[in-house]
């Protein structure tokens, strides 16, 4: 039996003074522990056995220290009279009498539900329910309280209640299961689905040992994602509490111990059965964390199926208040203002695949790494297997490259939040580690877009392990690692079983003969891409020409710009004035962008010269407008000649930067010599093939159409007898390729765009005009038809002399007469002088030789473009003459007059 009921007291013996506590457990039908109210600390607790009535022994385990003893079961009705007390009593306050205390110091008496005697007697509900029989032996006729047990005895075996029903009771036995034979796949079979259980111990705040209904499994579970302080056992067998460990288990305790609720068992690792606790009143684990009774672990947080960020939200605000456990705890970045632990910034370089460096609002430079990951890295021994071969680490080590074109391709040039998580230290040289400078180790994100983990999931970085106590890592930790795990089970990147990326990559800088090589193709290709990998100087840039794989030194033609200080065989060679200042502006304005180049010659260290173009900016154009540069005779012969010029003088005028000590010296040598050029006219047969919106056009030469024609035929023959296989080209940007037009027929094309395969964009290079098609319509171009065997024969052209309406229907009705007009007709064509993206010409039917700019200004459709160059103004004056005639009759665009005075703008014009 659970307990041996007190001896009957004599009458005589003096009343027993009223206790009260509140019920923390019941041992069974007839135990109970009683605590008190906690001061400062875990309350103290006895255990109350209840006088004059006995109930079933609860089940026990056999001793594991000796191996023959065997499990004892429940005797019948036991789990039901302790189940029967537990709902009615756990967590609530009872006052009772001790009666009599044994030898031995335990200790009998009456219990009572509420805060005195009129509440419901315990023992007599017990014997009422027929959960408890009377020790009827020894008691006094005379005592009223005993009398009652009888009464009630009798009552409840005439009801036949409880123990006093028909049967052995047998069917009240539970069937306990001590172990589970395979833990793991008991786990997995519930698919993590609630289970009902009753805690029946608690080991420490985060450790508690339940009984799984329906089927009494008795299972230790561990809380997923935290840990407390423990009870460390000592080699005399006592047990020593780690700080707070008392206060957390009986924070445990006394929400938890003995109550009903629900577990999710989450993992089994290594045979420790994880789950999360779920109660109505909350989840135990976050407020352990909340109220600092335990730290959240890495090993088990991922297993966590509530919601990981909620448990470091909680530990975050334990954290911040100091509480408990982080009583002595400094944050990472306790030191630094709000303004510098979050900022938007604007990203300049990506220094590898884990920094970068960012611009912030005051213009500042910063360095920033991001957290908790590592970049792709070598190991020593692969390393150093080819010493003779200069190791570049950006194409040497696997997945390096593809990490920094990832943060590339969707950094650079951007805004981003960035929230620095730490400063890591400045470190001094080990013997198997480098020095490193101090680190401010930080979150980057752009359109809510964790970059480190979109780099984690793709298999382009891994995420570093921590000591537990190193609390110096990223505040979004569990994402990193998440995305880890399913970067590895889905064999991305790094974690790829298939061949690793090798990237050749030839650098020809200085290599004066192979640039030599290299020059004709350069120049024949006209635009080619690139990527600015360095920039040395404000006009000398680091090539990385992706379609050639190779690396070239690059210099800016047409200008003269502020050299940088440099090593020279004398000596250092001192900065020119405002060469930091253009070195700077070069590199926020394309240092690792996609540009795209002219080559046009090349020096004799073998470094090659010519334009570079950013989004239609020219930067050679950029830096004289910014008075960091000047021009140089040789832009002479070049198309941006004039557009430079016209910078520079600007600049001059205003004596900016590198203008600052300029004086002016006399024109008449200049006038002399504009005055002496003319305007002589060199018209030529074209083909007008197409018309844009913006009144651009584009024209075949006559001369060269018979060519055009003949590799057109050639090529469609080829194609009809080798036909392309369908969808197996994959079309890039820049790619010279071959699509099918609406006709059905196959023409030279170049991709301009690709959206998806769906949506490719195409320029038709030998016609001029743009098309939207799927990439199955697209395939490789004969090496025989390419671009190299016939130039593009579509040529851009814009008219000289007359202003573009700004105004989308006066244009409209432009483009309307303009195709009408000349569209796939033969026409004369003269270059008048250049344009910003292409020259400025006169155009004249082919019939009647009328100049068809000059039409559009007599009908009143478009405003003349006064020229100032003195060879031009015959020209300039007959289209002004032509507009007087058409502002006069009132036509078009004159229909209200002349309304250029006040509200051109208005109208899409300036006057």
């Amino acid at each position: 039996m659970a307990s041996v009921s007190a001896p009957a007291q004599s009458a005589t013996a003096p009343a027993a003074p009223l206790q009260r506590g509140i019920v923390k457990m019941v041992l069974s039908g007839c135990a109970i522990i009683v605590r008190g109210q906690p001061r400062g600390g875990p309350p103290p607790e006895r255990q109350i056995n209840l006088s004059n009535i006995r109930a079933g022994a609860m089940a026990r385990r056999a001793a594991q220290a000796q191996p023959d003893t065997k499990d004892t079961p429940d005797e019948p009705y036991a789990f039901q009279a302790r189940e029967f007390l537990r709902k009615k009593l756990i967590g609530k306050e009872i006052c009772f009498t001790v009666e009599i205390k044994t030898a031995l110091g335990r200790e009998y008496g009456m219990v009572y539900l509420g805060r005195d005697t009129t509440g419901e007697n315990i023992a007599e509900a017990l014997v009422n329910e027929g959960l408890a029989t009377v020790r009827r032996e020894g008691i006094r006729g005379n005592n009223p309280d005993q009398a009652r047990l009888c009464d009630l005895e009798d009552q409840s075996k005439a009801s036949k209640k409880g123990m006093w029903s028909e049967g052995s009771g047998t069917h009240t036995i539970r069937d306990l299961k001590y172990t589970i034979e395979n833990p793991r796949n008991f786990v997995d079979s519930l698919h993590q689905k609630p289970i009902n259980a009753i805690i029946e111990h608690v080991r420490d705040g985060s450790v508690v040992r339940a009984l799984l209904l329906p089927d009494y499994y008795l299972v230790t579970v561990m809380l997923s994602g935290v840990k407390c302080p423990t009870f460390k056992r000592e080699a005399d067998g006592t047990e020593s509490p780690e700080p707070f460990a008392a206060e957390a288990k009986f924070f445990t305790e006394s929400r938890l111990l003995q109550r009903d609720v629900q577990i999710i068992l989450e993992s089994c690792p290594n045979q420790i059965i994880l789950g999360t606790i779920m109660h109505p009143n909350g989840n135990i684990t976050e407020l352990l964390l909340k109220e600092g009774f335990a730290r959240c672990v890495d090993w088990s947080m991922a297993v966590y199926t509530q919601g990981a960020e909620k448990l470091r939200a909680a530990e975050r605000s334990a954290k911040e208040r100091k509480v408990r456990i982080w009583k002595d705890y400094v944050a990472p970045t306790a030191n630094l203002d709000q303004k510098d632990r979050q900022f938007v910034a604007k990203v300049m370089q990506v220094v590898n695949a884990d920094a970068m460096v960012v611009k912030l609002n005051s213009g500042e430079y910063k360095t920033i790494h991001l957290s908790s990951i590592r970049p792709p890295r070598i190991e020593g021994e692969e390393k150093n297997k080819d010493k003779d071969k200069r190791f570049r680490p950006l194409y040497d080590i696997p997945y390096m490259f593809e990490a920094r074109e990832f943060l590339r391709k969707k950094l650079i040039g951007k805004k981003v939040n960035v929230t620095v998580d730490y400063i890591r230290a400045a470190t001094g040289p080990g013997e198997s580690t480098p020095a490193f400078a101090e680190r401010t180790c930080a979150t980057v994100t752009i359109g809510g877009i964790n970059i480190a983990e979109a780099l984690v999931s793709k298999g382009l970085a891994t995420v570093i392990r921590y000591r537990q106590d190193d609390d110096q890592r990223s505040s979004h930790y569990d994402e990193l690692l998440a995305a880890e795990a399913r970067a590895i089970k889905n064999g991305k990147g790094l974690h790829s079983k298939k061949e690793v990326p090798i990237h050749r990559v030839a650098d020809i800088s200085g290599e004066t003969q192979k640039a030599k090589q290299f020059l004709p193709f350069l120049q024949r290709a006209g635009r080619s891409e690139a990527v600015v990998e360095y920039v040395f100087s404000g006009s000398r840039l680091k090539l990385y020409m992706p379609k050639e794989t190779c690396l070239i030194t690059f210099l800016l033609a047409g200008i003269e710009c502020p050299r940088s200080s440099r090593n020279m065989p004398g000596g250092m060679q001192v900065a020119e004035p405002f060469s930091d200042e253009a070195m700077l502006f070069t590199k926020e304005l394309v240092l690792q962008r996609e540009v795209e180049v002219e080559v046009e010659s090349m020096d004799k260290a073998g470094n090659f010269i010519g334009w570079l173009h950013i989004e239609g900016l020219n930067l050679s154009v950029a830096l004289v407008e910014n008075a960091l540069s000047k021009v140089h005779f040789t832009a002479e012969r070049s198309a941006y000649y004039k557009t430079l010029v016209s910078a520079e003088e600007g600049c001059r005028e205003r004596k900016e930067k590198v203008w600052a000590n300029y004086e002016e010296k006399p024109v008449e040598e200049v006038v002399h010599v504009t005055e002496e050029k003319e305007r002589v006219p060199n018209y030529r047969a074209v083909y007008v093939t197409e018309i844009s919106d913006t009144l651009h056009f584009y024209t075949q030469d006559v001369e060269t159409g018979g060519q055009l024609e003949s590799l057109m035929e050639t090529m469609r023959a080829e194609i009809a007898a080798q036909p392309p296989v369908e969808g197996s080209y994959a079309p890039r940007r820049g790619d010279y390729c071959i699509a099918k037009f609406a006709d059905g027929e196959w023409y030279r094309a170049r991709v301009e765009k690709v959206e998806s395969p769906a949506k490719v964009h195409v320029f038709y290079i030998d016609y001029g005009n743009r098309e939207v098609v799927s990439s199955t319509r697209l395939a490789v171009i004969p090496p025989a038809f390419s671009i190299r065997t016939l130039p593009a024969q579509a040529t851009e052209y814009a008219f000289a002399f007359i202003q573009i309406p700004q105004d989308d229907d006066a244009r409209g009705d432009v483009v309307d007469c303009i195709v009408r007009d000349i569209q796939n007709t033969q026409c004369l064509l003269n270059v008048e002088y250049s344009g910003a993206t292409c020259p400025l010409v006169t155009i004249q039917f082919g019939d009647t030789k009328d100049d068809v700019g000059l039409g559009l200004v007599k009908e009143g459709l478009v405003m003349v473009d006064v020229r100032k160059e003195k060879y031009l103004q015959k020209m300039v004056t007959e289209y002004l003459n032509s507009q007087e005639s058409a502002k006069s009759a009132r036509l078009n665009i004159w229909r209200y007059g002349d309304f250029r005075a006040d509200d051109a703008d208005e109208f899409g014009y300036r006057r």
